[in-house]
């Protein structure tokens, strides 16, 4: 009989929602089958009154949210490979099942190819999922699950040999298109990704553009993410597409600003390795139904 695979929780926080980690950590704990082994990873904060036989690590700075959950999975061994799986949640969100943990290890049994799967994400008070949580193109029923090429950073389990296999999140990122830049290189090495809508983080809605650094980070990490990944023909339609979509979309001028400060930084600044996918992962993804242009 095969042995259950070992889950474990990355969780990173900066110590300003002390009550909602609280819970968050209570919601873990009650998932159903073997326990989960949890690691807190504080940016540039200290951490105590934590539960028992919560791990902790307390960085002396912010390194960004890939960065903290790179720190986070290394606590795990290298690569996560003391455990089989990873969950990444956000510190405000709570597990509405006790049984996510159990799917999750089911799903992972049953399709040895799957490498990724994104949670859910509902408001606790409405449950509504808002239309960006959805990774797919094709988001009005939240309710339908299915594969996608992407997931949702803050509600997340991921194969830990994917990590093995092509690499940690892009820590220079620091916010915004980390989780793309993951699920398509994991993609490109073969994995699947699917999206469970049963399987659902609890988290208040909020909006992206509430960081200062959003409008910047978003653009500078765009361009970043297709040089990094995309055939060269492809970058510059990527790129196009998102700026028509973001002039249609009318910011406001500081936003605006910001956002061609972003782009014009993601050109200037190095972006990492460039190891560009392979043209049949590119129909691959379109037949998924988001070629990487959109």
């Amino acid at each position: 009989m095969t042995a259950p695979l070992r889950v474990g929780a990355v969780i990173i926080t900066m110590g300003n929602r002390p009550d909602e980690l609280k819970a968050l950590l209570d919601s873990v704990a009650r998932q159903e089958g073997d326990p989960v082994e949890v690691v807190v990873v504080g940016q540039g904060v200290e951490l105590t009154g934590l539960p028992a036989g919560v791990r902790t690590v307390a960085l002396p700075e912010n390194l960004g949210i890939p960065g903290g959950r790179n720190v986070g999975i290394e606590a795990f061994g290298p690569g996560g490979r003391d455990v089989d799986v990873l969950l990444f949640l956000d510190d405000d969100g709570l597990l509405e099942r006790t049984d996510t943990a159990e799917l999750c290890r089911q799903a992972f049994t049953e399709d040895p190819r799957l490498g990724i799967i994104s949670f859910r994400i509902a408001d606790p008070d409405t449950g509504v999922t808002q239309r960006r949580h959805v990774p797919r193109l094709r988001a009005s029923d939240p309710l339908r699950s299915s594969r996608v090429t992407t997931f949702l950073g803050g509600a997340n389990a991921v194969r830990t040999e994917v990590f093995a296999q092509v690499g940690a999140l892009p820590a220079e990122f620091f916010y915004a298109h980390e989780e793309t830049d993951l699920a398509w290189r994991a993609l490109d090495a073969g994995w699947l990704i699917d999206y469970r809508a049963d399987m659902v983080l609890l988290h208040p809605t909020t909006a992206p553009s509430r960081h200062a650094v959003y409008h910047r980070m978003v653009a500078r990490n765009r361009v970043w993410l297709a040089r990094r990944n995309l055939p060269a023909p492809l970058v510059p339609v990527y790129l196009g597409v998102w700026l028509l979509l973001t002039l249609l979309r009318k910011p406001s001028a500081p936003a605006l600003k910001a956002w061609f400060g972003g782009f014009k930084e993601g050109w200037a600044t190095p972006c990492g390795p460039r190891r560009p996918m392979r043209w049949r992962t590119v129909w691959r993804l379109t037949r998924l139904g988001r070629p990487p242009v959109i």
